[in-house]
């Protein structure tokens, strides 16, 4: 039994269910996101509502409560109020995962792999997304967090608009983000202040664009076939 089921099976935190609550960002019609009669997959008639679990409320259930009170008061022990590095906290899935401010992600981050009753002492890789609907932070960089002393996984997310994709690299704090963060930013554009050497690492370095963002064409390589080239999906016809 999970630490958030309680005897009943009952969850104990208190997320937002997604088609009740949470954010919606974006309606999405179609399967691939293809506009003008370029979806040939015959879901062009399909509509899909993408929510984002809003903020969960207290008691979250199991550790996380130890978790999220140790955060907030090795962080007041700082100086810093919690409410202004932490702008929300979502539990959904069985999963925690603190939104943080962009300018405390570094002191966070040091918190919680330096604190006794924390010791997140490995990041295993940042992961970007890219929102197009949320406007305002269209790009997120999502951090996965593991305790090898207590065994726990949290998450951190941080989020960038478009128009200014800079985020604190926490290279300083987790050394092996160095090449996370390079394929977040050669895939994604986030701007990683602060890293030693912040390079593409899978593109070839003149490469314009960043190919994982949304409003990336979606390309594709023109094959011949008996005299004829098969087009990028999203500008096939459409057979529906």
């Amino acid at each position: 039994m999970s630490e958030n089921t309680d005897a009943n099976g009952g969850n104990n935190a208190v997320p937002a269910p997604r088609d009740t609550g949470g954010e919606v960002i974006r309606v999405r019609k179609g399967m691939f996101g293809a506009n003008n009669g370029g979806d040939t997959s015959g879901y062009g008639g399909l509509i899909r509502t993408v929510t984002l679990p809003g903020a969960a409320s207290r008691p979250y259930g199991g550790w996380f409560d130890e978790v999220a009170d140790e955060l907030e008061g090795a962080l007041e022990e700082q100086d810093l109020l919690p409410e202004n590095a932490i702008e929300k906290t979502v539990v959904d899935r069985d999963e925690l995962t603190f939104h943080i401010a962009r300018e405390h992600l570094v002191q966070v981050a040091r918190t919680l792999r330096d604190d006794p009753a924390l010791r997140f002492e490995l990041c295993t890789g940042v992961s970007g997304v890219h929102f197009l609907g949320d406007k305002g932070r269209e790009l997120h960089a999502v951090y996965h967090l593991r305790s090898l002393t207590h065994g726990r996984i949290i998450r951190l997310e941080v989020s960038a608009p478009d128009s200014d994709p800079h985020i604190p690299s926490l290279v300083a704090v987790y050394p092996t983000n160095d090449w996370h963060e390079r394929e977040a930013y050669d895939f994604f554009g986030l701007v990683f202040d602060g890293h030693p050497a912040l390079t593409r690492i899978m593109m070839p370095d003149d490469w314009q664009g960043f190919p994982q963002r949304k409003d990336y064409p979606l390309g594709g390589i023109p094959v011949e076939y008996k005299g004829a080239q098969i087009p990028a999906p999203d500008q096939r016809r459409s057979y529906s």
